[in-house]
């Protein structure tokens, strides 16, 4: 039977302008939220990204959504 082997990464912005991302890795059933910046690791079942967006917040003050910044082309 394949497995589904996916990662997703949620990336915020701290006051600085320094990028932080946590990645969402997926296989079957078992996430696994990990941090690039300080190497902060945690099984997460439910609602990992929630869990990624609070561990920048809360570790790297990282509040800013790179996505919502992006202004739409004309």
């Amino acid at each position: 039977m394949p497995q589904d082997n996916s990662t997703s990464k949620v990336s915020r912005w701290d006051q600085h302008g320094r990028e932080h991302v946590v990645r969402v890795r997926r296989a079957g059933v078992q996430r696994t939220v990990h941090c690039d910046t300080c190497g902060w690791r945690k099984g997460a079942q439910f609602l990992p990204w929630l869990k990624a967006e609070e561990h920048l917040a809360e570790a790297h003050q990282a509040t800013v959504d790179p996505a919502a910044t992006r202004q739409p082309s004309r």
